[in-house]
């Protein structure tokens, strides 16, 4: 008879990771199936707890070189149009922004001089003085545009998450409630709540977890006719120092007209903050989690794409007459495609393009990726390890992770992205393609990181000539969880491909190369527990 096994032995058995992806997919399986037969708001966790399963093996077309003329480079890239609207603007309108505090001064002085519109998506409004700042901005732009009796008179729509932006005693809603007082007919707070969230779940789970089941994480800023898209909050630490992306449109009047409109429809679907700090349905709307998730799912979802169908359906119709087209949209050497990802809701745009974009990426490409929180969804990794393109891929190290120093089972997810990201570089060792997949960490004393999106090179070329820039983060959360917005910028303008390099360059600067011996030092030490649930939390973060 076999010597019983020790606890040790039991531990460093479930240690392997054949053994850690056997429990993972037997606990996917059987969450999924308790799902489909129970129907409980409690299992609407499931999805969370599972890997999404592999793609089957794509064929791996070999893309033309890159022609020379702008009109073969965006010809190229035009396939993006058969899925979302495509908004044909000047490179020169285009300008990369490089650091919080210009993100967050450019923001006041576009809220200063708005006379039509203000329309704002975010996660939250943080509650300090540099937030204050800014809502006190508003309200100077409200003030002004009543006393000078403007035609017509300033709206500010913001958009922001239910749970995250009612968090605590003070926040987010009790920051801007004395705008909606003073301002009522002029002013709109829509809080997105995630239909998932309901029942038992709503009950059991705890005010700072209960994000974890889906969020509201579009970042978009309009202000009359220009336009920030960002992976950005409106809270201190993006004003001051911590690392985002953002990119600034203007006079870009079709653009921002299509992104006030989307913040608006799902606003419309949201919660509406009232005067006294209660919500209501706006009139006609399914709730959120009160009513039928299924219908919610319906109406949302319909109202949502309305939006993306009527400017497909104005583009399409605009395109019949060439002159008006080049009168409206002008010299048109840069395509801006609007990605939209509400899985949740069926809304799965931003996912079809990434995932055609990584498939397309051949041997004549170089991509650099980059993610605040790097925990690639098994279709995304497969793509990347299965094509031929070189990738340099950019993340955080454990120093400037959101979460680095956090208390209780937070301050643990850092180490849970070290043990991630070393589960895939050894995929990469193993598959010896260390030259063609490398990774970098980055590292900037007493900063964080939450850069994400890409850069897309030609070889052979010293500049990108598209880039993937918004909210998500190429994680299970974004693609199945959250609501999340992005832009596909193609341009052949030389002057917007030098600030694109520009900004990927100084973004790697601050980054060392990943090796085997990076893992082996001190701080990547991740505890045993950490090993052992990493599998099944995963999806949550």
């Amino acid at each position: 008879m076999a010597a019983p096994m020790s606890w040790r032995s039991l531990l460093s058995c479930l240690k392997r990771p054949a053994v850690s992806g056997v429990l993972t997919r037997i606990s996917d399986r059987l969450f999924r199936r308790k799902e489909r037969s129970r129907g409980s708001s409690v299992f609407l966790l499931a999805p969370l707890l599972g890997e999404v399963r592999p793609l089957p093996a794509l064929a791996q077309p070999r893309p033309p070189a890159c022609p020379a003329t702008s009109e073969g480079l965006l010809q190229r890239f035009h396939w993006v149009a058969d899925q979302v609207p495509a908004f044909r603007v000047s490179g020169g309108q285009v300008h990369v922004l490089h650091s919080p505090d210009e993100f967050y001064q450019i923001m006041k002085a576009n809220i200063k001089t708005a006379k039509r519109r203000v329309v704002m998506a975010s996660l939250y409004l943080g509650t300090g003085p540099l937030e204050q700042e800014l809502v006190d901005c508003l309200q100077e732009a409200l003030k002004r545009s009543r006393e000078e009796r403007m035609a017509p008179d300033l709206k500010v729509s913001i958009l922001l998450d239910y749970s995250r932006g009612s968090r605590g005693k003070k926040n987010s809603r009790s920051m801007l409630l004395p705008l909606l007082q003073r301002f009522p007919g002029q002013m709109r707070v829509s809080l997105y709540h995630t239909p998932d969230l309901r029942g038992v779940l709503k009950t059991l789970v705890p005010e700072r977890f209960n994000e974890t089941i889906g969020l509201q994480h579009i970042k978009v800023y309009v202000f009359d006719d220009n336009l920030i898209i960002s992976g950005a909050n409106l809270s201190d630490s993006y004003f001051t120092n911590r690392q985002d992306r953002y990119i600034l449109l203007r006079d870009c009047a079709e653009l921002a007209d299509f992104f006030s409109e989307l913040v608006g429809a799902v606003g419309d679907v949201s919660l509406q903050l009232q005067r006294d700090d209660t919500v209501q349905v706006k009139e006609g709307m399914v709730h959120p989690y009160k009513g039928d998730h299924s219908e919610f799912c319906t109406v949302a979802s319909k109202r949502i794409m309305q939006v993306v169908d009527l400017a497909r359906a104005r583009q399409q119709l605009s395109a019949s007459t060439t002159e008006e087209t080049q009168r409206r949209q002008g010299p048109g050497d840069t395509l801006v495609f609007p990605l939209v990802q509400m899985k949740p809701l069926g809304i799965r745009l931003d996912e079809m393009v990434t995932k055609r974009l990584l498939t397309e990426a051949g041997d004549d490409s170089r991509v650099f990726l980059t993610s605040g929180y790097f925990n690639l969804t098994r279709a995304y990794m497969e793509l990347v390890l299965g094509t031929r393109a070189d990738y340099r891929i950019l993340l955080a190290s454990p120093e400037v992770n959101g979460f680095f120093g956090a208390k209780g089972v937070a301050g643990a997810i850092p180490a849970a992205y070290i043990h991630i990201a070393r589960q895939f570089y050894s995929k990469v060792c193993r598959g010896g393609q260390q030259d063609r997949i490398r990774l970098h960490e980055y590292i900037r004393r007493d900063w964080t990181f939450h850069a994400k999106g890409l850069w897309y090179y030609f070889q052979g070329s010293e500049r990108p000539c598209l880039t993937l820039i918004g909210s998500p983060n190429f994680g299970y959360r974004s693609v199945h969880r959250d609501l999340e917005a992005q832009l596909a910028i193609v341009t052949e303008n030389q002057g917007l491909q030098a600030e694109l390099q520009q900004e990927q360059e100084r973004l790697y600067a601050m980054s060392t190369e990943v090796s085997p011996s990076t893992f082996e030092q001190p701080n990547r030490t991740v505890k045993l527990w950490v090993k052992l649930v990493t599998p099944l939390i995963k999806n949550f973060f």
